[in-house]
């Protein structure tokens, strides 16, 4: 491999002769294919006829629908059209997509995440998970580490794909004038030394004890257990949180809190928690609800949701610790803990 291969190139690699490996590449092909569209809609914007708005309904899983949702999930099922899979799921459809029970893949995706930023113009993106289809075995009722690829694509100032293929992680960026995807950055590992947390700071009264302890030993900084300062992120995209973890380093947090309807947390599970955990695994990092470890999760319903903390793994493994272990911040850090110098 080499800086500036073509993802059609790279898939063709992988795929080589094999059956399943030829599935699922000629489903990131069409993924990918899809996102260029959806980029040049985006860069449009009001020009392209996309304004921000709603369309006076909401998708599956509750969340309002925005123009643009539905025109993006309208791009990636026709870019999927030639290639042969068993079931697909969708942010945006309530039910399961059935076509080939005989074929070898199934595919889950949120078309937009982040599409309440579009009228920003803040970063989006396309997620996805490509998983085998077993005969006899309920659609995406197997844990999360039975997939096969996963990725996301961001629509930022360029437009990158993120991608693994169940070894490493490995970054494209969208060459506009050819219209394809090219190689920039080969088996991305996530930094273990960035001092970055990213969560909504206005939902402090709302999250467990345990989120709270991890933040505020963030918050005492270079006097505090973990001894350096650090600084918080919050962009309220899935996907540009990802792409700054995998090229910075640090740690996302989303996790359950007390508000109705966020008990499980907020994100979902087969199109967006899976397949980030997915990724971020394969490139070192850890993912977990807090409490386990995301991909050994199994959805029970499509559009279930899951708690998700990503990032480096010393902090993912921390706030684990915290979760599990009602005395680890007192243990650790008598200072800044519960009943500590520092109360909560």
């Amino acid at each position: 491999m080499s800086q500036g291969q073509t993802l059609s190139q790279f898939v063709d690699l992988y795929a080589g002769s094999d059956p399943l490996r030829i599935a699922v590449a000629a489903a990131v092909r069409a993924i990918a294919a899809a996102s260029i569209e959806i980029s040049e809609l985006i860069g449009q914007g009001a020009l392209g006829g996309i304004t921000g708005k709603t369309q006076g309904s909401a998708n599956a899983d509750g969340d309002v629908q925005k123009d643009l949702d539905v025109r993006a999930d309208q791009m990636v099922i026709a870019a999927l059209k030639d290639v042969p899979f068993a079931v697909l799921a969708s942010e945006e459809s309530e039910q399961l997509v059935e076509s080939d029970p005989k074929a070898l893949i199934s595919i889950a995706y949120d078309p937009l995440d982040g599409s309440s930023n579009i009228d920003t113009n803040m970063t989006v993106g396309t997620i996805f998970s490509i998983i085998p289809n077993e005969p006899g075995v309920a659609p995406f009722s197997a844990p999360g580490s039975c997939q096969l690829a996963a990725g996301f694509v961001v629509y930022g100032p360029q437009t990158s794909l993120v991608l693994t293929l169940g070894d490493g992680v490995d970054i494209f960026t969208l060459d506009r004038a050819a219209r394809t995807y090219r190689l920039i950055r080969e088996k991305v590992q996530v930094s273990p030394d960035t001092a970055e947390y990213a969560i909504n700071a206005s939902n402090h009264r709302h999250w467990e004890q345990p989120v709270r302890d991890f933040v505020d030993e963030c918050l005492a900084g270079a006097d505090g257990p973990r001894s350096k300062d650090f600084n918080m992120r919050w962009i309220g995209s899935l996907v540009a949180e990802a792409y700054r973890i995998l090229t910075r380093g640090g740690v996302f947090l989303y996790p359950a809190d007390s508000r109705p309807g966020y008990g499980e947390g907020r994100l979902r599970l087969l199109y967006e928690t899976h397949p980030m955990a997915f990724v971020m695994e394969q490139a070192g990092g850890g993912a977990s609800t807090g409490r386990e470890r995301v991909l050994d999760l199994a959805a029970s319903s499509i559009h279930q949701r899951s708690p998700l903390i990503m990032g480096s793994l010393d902090k993912v493994e921390r706030i684990e610790l915290l979760h599990n272990d009602p005395d680890a911040a007192s243990r650790t850090a008598p200072l800044f803990a519960r009943r500590g110098l520092f109360r909560v």
